[in-house]
């Protein structure tokens, strides 16, 4: 799936027809920070909260690095100027991850010092699996400072289990997600089954787990019910993460039960690679795709 989204032709159409924009709407907030605004309000209304993740990863250049900094800073000074229900979602590589890991650190940073200032906090995602330790580092090194951030594990690695051990004394929050990158046996199961178990396993860890704030990320039913399960006798605040325009009924389901619920919100006009990777990772997506294409 992958492979063929890479292909200039079919990148062309859905990034320069009607139809492909169109769909690309259901999962982006737009391309603009005033469009994720108006997007984070409606969601706020429906008693979601949300994480924006102003869309870009791998820069080239520093600059790059410092732009998409000030693209954070400026998300956050609207959250606080709306007083919006809402934290920001960051890629370290495109804060200058792997191209200067000192000047990540010190954009992180600034991110970090506005997040407080504007009463909110940090998520770092976790990216491929050779940028995991390095990620770890930086988070460990701000959230030690700051105290306002979480970091994103993935279930597919071997190393997530004790990766916890190292940033749940730490506090702060914990994103669970399966993973989304095509990663080698080396370092990830590799079926859906022992991916799921792993998920489980640690989604009831942190579930057990005080001083922290779980937060589950995904759209399985299955794992969903395994963890509520798990949470009945957790007495902390935890929440469920799902991504914008994926499962909306089970979204609001879940808020009217009772949890808390962050949706991400992406933005931006690198949109193009994250639609895909939605489109990857769970087939309904690419059949509403192509549902929309033929005009189903």
């Amino acid at each position: 799936m992958l492979a063929v989204t890479d292909r200039s032709i079919t990148r062309k159409m859905i990034t320069e027809t009607p139809v492909g924009r169109a769909v690309a709407e259901r999962f982006v907030a737009g391309d603009t920070l005033e469009s994720a605004i108006a997007v984070t309000r409606v969601l706020n209304a429906s008693g979601m909260r949300v994480s924006l993740d102003h869309l870009g990863e791998h820069v080239s250049r520093i600059r790059e690095a410092e732009a998409a900094r000030d693209s954070y800073l400026a998300c956050l000074g609207e959250i606080a100027r709306n007083d919006l229900d809402a934290n920001i979602s960051i890629k370290l590589t495109q804060l200058g991850m792997g191209i200067d890991n000192g000047v990540a650190a010190r954009n992180l940073d600034e991110i970090a010092s506005a997040a407080l200032g504007a009463g909110t906090t940090v998520t770092i995602d976790m990216e491929e699996s050779g940028y995991t330790q390095t990620t770890l580092d930086l988070y460990v090194g701000a959230q030690s400072t700051y105290g306002n951030l979480g970091v994103a594990v993935q279930s597919y690695l071997f190393r997530t289990a004790a990766d916890l051990d190292r940033v749940v004394p730490l506090g702060g929050h914990i994103r669970l997600c399966k993973g989304a990158y095509a990663e080698p046996k080396a370092v990830a199961y590799q079926t859906r089954e022992e991916v799921d178990a792993s998920f489980d396993r640690l989604g009831a860890l942190l579930m057990e787990t005080p001083g922290v704030k779980p937060a589950i990320a995904s759209h399985d039913d299955t794992r969903l019910a395994k963890i509520l399960a798990s949470s009945k006798h957790r007495s902390e605040p935890w929440e469920f993460q799902m991504l914008y325009g994926i499962r909306r009924d089970r979204q609001a389901e879940l808020v009217a039960m009772g949890h808390e619920m962050r949706i991400y919100v992406p933005y931006g006009e690198a949109w193009y690679p994250y639609l895909t990777r939605r489109m990857a990772e769970r087939p309904p997506n690419l059949l509403f795709f192509m549902r929309a294409l033929i005009g189903g």
